[in-house]
């Protein structure tokens, strides 16, 4: 008997309707012509709590840190143990297993810890299903590969869960365990990701908090040539006065000293400097969830766990293909769906869609088909089933357009243009132009309507000139600006800094190593990660914008914590480890390791960390500590914070504590 173990009972009811009949619903299964098809609900099984390991770890305490599984144990969630017996009987009666559950880490982990805490031994295959069409689960089931294929995905799954328990667990303790000393009355949730994405907003705060606004001075002069006024722009030299740190000028008299010399100048400009060059761009990649989330932020407003929801309503609708993507490439084999996807594109009637559809030419092949680049799971595109707009929210209906605008793109010509730079002299200053000219518009096209940033130098139209040339000056003019604040984050621009982190890390030197790193969090996890933030009340929205500002307890946690774990940098570093480990390139043991030195250096570091006493009455006796009205045997009385550290305690007086004239060190009293 062949069993499918599908991650959810909406894939599992798609594949049973794949297989041949007859077709038999069971309490916990579907029993087909093709095999019996069985699911989880997510992940049936859980990570245990501290204090399932050991009862003692039940209640919080900095000497037990930090705790380190020897063995990491797995419990079965409350909610799912029925299922879990129904799926353990259906495997010890299968022949054979088709590990069903979504082509990404996560996916791969939550079937493959089941069959590891029964024991499997039977042979396990790997179904891949990107989209629930028809068409696709049956290409799905007749090519379904080894499931070892697949091993280095799930090490890299356990070695992510299991290092987000060690941070987690250890460092929440840790630092609630200190703050609490210190009179804060809160828990701090420490978290591998979580915690240096707060970070980005709590320093985006700080810097518009600090910013000062600073004039500045952009000097341009206007040129004729060929019966064309042309502007260039001037470009100061190195050893320029008047420069701020950022080589702007800010100095307004040597702004105006320079717009009376170049006007009084007589001499004609030279043109030191022209070149043409045919530039070509490709196509913009399909969408990952990422990519997906940012453009709907930006262009619909949407925060990015609605995004995520719709792409997953999508997805069950079998209209757009697997959600929690991070690829933005697309396999050989699904070019031949082409024609097909772009007809039903075609017959969505007065939409954009369809126009652009029209002029799409099926048999054009842009760089986004690459074998090479897929993994287990490829872009999100439109599937060959037809959509109907008419039975859509507006929402799934802007989501929808996305993805079908950038896969129209593809197949559409490469965007072709000249670009062309002068840089001519004149009166000892040099200036810079550049001028564009569109040769083919090509796929952007279809994304027209978009306004493009453009740079201030960078003019639509330059005359034909040459090396030698002597363009007659015009005029100049000088244009004061102001420095502006960096702006605060919304949902959707942080998920993009997460995507991006590597702009954001401290430490220079990893910059350049990280660029390529897909960022910290997962497709599926950074709006999560978000949601939560908000949610525990770190972050609230303000405004329309939804713009993203930090709360009290989000400074206190950001600035109590040391830079290792609110900087990005390890978490990059981190990532950048876990995917080698997916390409069998990294060790789970060594990874785990580093992560358990990690946490353990960390929880030392909270023993001493500097945290500001929140509470109206420091305690006389430590001076570390404040003290907290509690109810003893003997009735109300104040205690230090930093019991049993301290065992400072006065009575109560009024609702104050009594504390003695003579009490400088010692305090005294009843507890």
């Amino acid at each position: 008997m062949r069993l499918y173990i599908a991650e959810k009972p909406s894939m599992a009811a798609e594949i049973a309707k794949c297989l041949p009949g007859p077709v038999s619903r069971k309490d916990g299964y579907i029993n087909t012509g093709g095999g019996i098809i069985t699911w989880g609900y997510g992940h049936i099984l859980r990570q245990a709590e501290p204090d399932e390991y050991d009862p003692k770890y039940g209640k919080w305490r900095a000497e037990d840190l930090p705790i380190i599984p020897q063995s990491w144990k797995l419990l079965v969630a409350d909610s799912c143990k029925k299922q879990f017996e129904i799926i353990k009987n259906l495997i010890d009666q299968a022949s054979e297993i088709v590990h069903a559950g979504d082509p990404d880490r996560e996916g791969q982990l939550l079937i493959d810890e089941v069959l590891d805490y029964v024991n499997n031994q039977k042979p396990v295959r790997r179904i891949l299903l990107n989209a629930l069409d028809e068409q696709s689960i049956k290409k799905a089931i007749n090519s379904l590969r080894d499931n070892q294929d697949f091993y280095n995905l799930k090490q890299s799954a356990l070695a992510r869960t299991r290092a987000d328990w060690l941070i987690g667990m250890n460092l929440s303790r840790a630092y609630t365990l200190a703050a609490q000393q210190a009179g804060h009355r809160t828990t701090l949730p420490v978290g591998r990701v979580k915690t240096p994405t707060l970070a980005l907003v709590v320093r985006r705060e700080r810097e518009i908090e600090g910013f000062k606004q600073a004039d500045y001075f952009t000097v341009k002069a206007d040129f004729g040539h060929d019966d064309t006024v042309f502007t260039a722009y001037w470009k100061p030299r190195e050893n320029q006065p008047g420069l701020d740190t950022e080589g702007r000028l800010a100095d307004k008299s040597i702004a105006q000293a320079l717009l009376e010399m170049l006007q009084a100048a007589t001499e004609p400009a030279a043109v030191i400097l022209c070149e043409t060059t045919e530039k070509k761009e490709p196509q913009r990649l399909p969408l990952a969830l990422s990519t997906l989330q940012v453009m709907a932020g930006k262009k619909f407003g949407y925060d990015p766990q609605l995004v995520l929801d719709t792409a997953q309503k999508l997805y069950e609708k079998k209209l757009t293909t697997y959600p929690r993507s991070d690829c933005e490439f697309l396999p050989e084999s699904q070019h031949d769906d082409a024609g097909v996807i772009l007809q039903n594109l075609i017959g969505l009637a007065h939409t954009e869609l369809a126009g652009w559809s029209g002029k799409a030419e099926p048999m054009t092949k842009s760089r986004a088909w690459n074998d090479k680049k897929i993994t287990a799971h490829h872009a999100i595109i439109p599937t060959v089933e037809r959509c109907n707009f008419a039975t859509l929210s507006d929402t799934e209906r802007n989501i929808y357009f996305l993805v079908a605008q950038a896969y129209i793109a593809q197949f559409y010509p490469v965007h072709v243009f000249d670009q062309t730079r002068a840089e001519l002299d004149y009166a000892g200053e040099r200036f810079t132009a550049n001028g564009r000219i569109i040769k083919e518009l090509g796929w952007k096209e279809v994304y027209s309507a978009e306004v493009e940033e453009k740079k201030e130098d960078d003019s639509t139209t330059l005359p034909p000139m040459a090396k030698g040339d002597q363009p007659l000056f015009v005029k100049a003019s000088a244009e004061k600006k102001s420095t502006k604040a960096p702006g605060r984050f919304t949902a959707a621009t942080l998920l993009a800094a997460m995507k991006e982190i590597h702009k954001y890390v401290k430490n220079p030197d990893l910059k350049k190593q990280l660029k390529d790193v897909a960022g910290i969090g997962t497709e599926a996890t950074r709006a999560t990660i978000i949601k939560e933030l908000t949610e525990r009340g770190f972050l609230r929205e303000e405004t329309k914008k939804k713009y993203l500002k930090p709360t009290e307890p989000a400074y206190l946690l950001v600035d109590i914590l040391p830079e290792e774990i609110t900087y990005p940098d390890f978490t990059a570093l981190w990532e950048d480890i876990l995917h080698q480990m997916a390409a069998g390139n990294a060790s789970l043991d060594t990874f785990l390791g580093q992560q358990a030195r990690f946490a353990s250096s960390l929880c030392t570091k909270a023993k001493g960390a500097a945290i500001p006493l929140k509470g109206e009455h420091h305690c006389p006796r430590c001076r570390k500590g404040v003290l907290q009205l509690r109810n003893g045997k003997h009735g109300k009385f104040w205690g230090c914070s930093r019991y049993p550290a301290c065992r400072g305690s006065y009575d109560d007086k009024n609702d104050k504590p009594d504390i003695p004239q003579q009490a400088k060190g010692q305090g005294q009293g009843q507890g």
